[in-house]
């Protein structure tokens, strides 16, 4: 546990008003914005540590700052009905720089110098293809909000993750393009990334198990921005639609210079374009595309209605998939810890394990042998500047 901070004694006030002298002197009920801000409240010595990892900066930080508000929602609501063991947790962030190098850095500090006894984290599946296997060399749980890729948690008994997997995604897409009519399709994906190629590869298989039809297939590398060469191929083979399993401003960026080449077909995607910043980039080049998503804040379920009004009620927006992700991971976590009755790391990863039928807001949570959960995809249609529920598609 932390030390409890020295705190300082005196308050800078500013120009005009006498010094409060006193450690001990309270600040005024009502102060006025002239008035000195009050000492922080000091961090309880005794409270359970929890690290948080996310893409706070770098090319994904639309996703971290999504899930770190969601993240510290479920903090402040487990903290204010009394903690869990007897203690209040503390969320202790890094920010992963969307790096894999600097992950693998917050894995060890989080485990060896801040003494979380869980680590939440990462989003991104190369970067959680990375993480595990040091957090499973540690013996801390680690469990992935969103790191979709089936070898995350293939890593070792101490790795979970609330989402649904790569499998789940791609064949919803897929069965999706089915239930539309579609017979032909391309792909474009980024060859050098784990996330997109290994859904490109699950889609492929079932869509043309199905008797579907790959026209085209094209690939390029992360870091890319301009997808002429591509799209050209694309273009000529006519597909009825395009699967592109990429993270939103490649996704974006792609679809933008489909629609100036003239290419018209719908694109599918995957959770990877699941940020604000997919529509801003996108604009209205990227109407009448759809994707899977792992939350809808348009569900008419109970839990999730609640959890929308609480969340816009502390953050003035309505929350993002990634933000029901991060606040079911510390619930998760939470839950667990009741259950095992310690913070022990090796009785926490068993918790975790046995746990069933967890009520997320992302859907319930029943961990199988490889510590995956089995849960729905959302198709969420993009139009007019907001992404659209379409339906429900239920794991096989």
């Amino acid at each position: 546990m932390n030390s409890l901070r020295v705190l300082t004694c005196g308050l800078l006030l500013s120009a005009g008003l006498a010094f409060l002298g006193g450690c001990g002197k309270k600040a005024p009920e009502h102060p006025s914005a002239t008035e000195a801000t009050p000492p922080p409240v000091p961090e309880d010595p005794s409270a359970t540590r929890i690290g948080l990892i996310l893409p706070l900066s770098g090319s994904q930080a639309s996703f971290g700052n999504d899930a770190i508000k969601g993240a510290q929602l479920a903090e402040a609501e487990v903290n204010a009905a009394g903690g869990v063991l007897g203690h209040p947790i503390k969320l202790i962030v890094r920010d992963s720089q969307s790096a894999t190098e600097t992950t693998v850095e917050a894995v060890s500090e989080l485990a060896e110098k801040e003494n979380a006894v869980a680590l939440i984290g990462e989003i991104a599946s190369d970067r959680s293809l990375a993480a595990a296997p040091v957090a499973q060399k540690l013996g801390i749980p680690l469990i992935t909000p969103g790191a979709t890729h089936a070898g995350v948690t293939a890593a070792g008994d101490y790795i979970f993750r609330v989402c649904y997997t790569d499998a789940a995604q791609a064949v919803a897409m897929a069965k999706f393009a089915r239930s539309i009519d579609v017979t032909k399709a391309a792909i474009l994906y980024d060859a050098t990334n784990p996330y997109s190629s290994d859904l490109a590869d699950i889609f492929k298989k079932d869509f043309t198990g199905h008797g579907g039809q790959i026209v085209a297939e094209a690939t390029y590398k992360t870091g890319e921005s301009n997808f002429s060469g591509q799209l050209q191929q694309i273009k000529a083979a006519a597909p009825e639609i395009i699967f592109l399993p990429s993270y939103y401003r490649e996704a974006a960026m792609a679809i933008i210079e489909a629609r100036q080449l003239g290419i018209e077909a719908p694109f599918l995607g995957t959770d990877g374009w699941d940020s604000s910043e997919f529509l801003r980039v996108g604009g209205k080049a990227a109407d009448n595309s759809y994707f899977a998503s792992h939350f809808s804040a348009e569900s008419r379920d109970p839990a999730v209605i609640e959890f929308v009004k609480r969340y816009t009620a502390k953050y003035n927006s309505t929350p993002a998939p990634l933000a029901a992700l991060g606040y079911d991971s510390v619930y998760l976590v939470v839950d667990a810890l009741k259950r095992a009755g310690t913070d022990d790391p090796e009785p926490l990863k068993n918790s975790l394990a046995g746990t069933q039928d967890f009520p997320g807001v992302t859907g319930k949570i029943t961990f199988d042998e490889k510590h995956n959960p089995s849960k729905p995809a959302f198709v969420l249609r993009v139009q007019d500047g907001k992404f659209n529920y379409i339906e429900t598609v239920e794991p096989r």
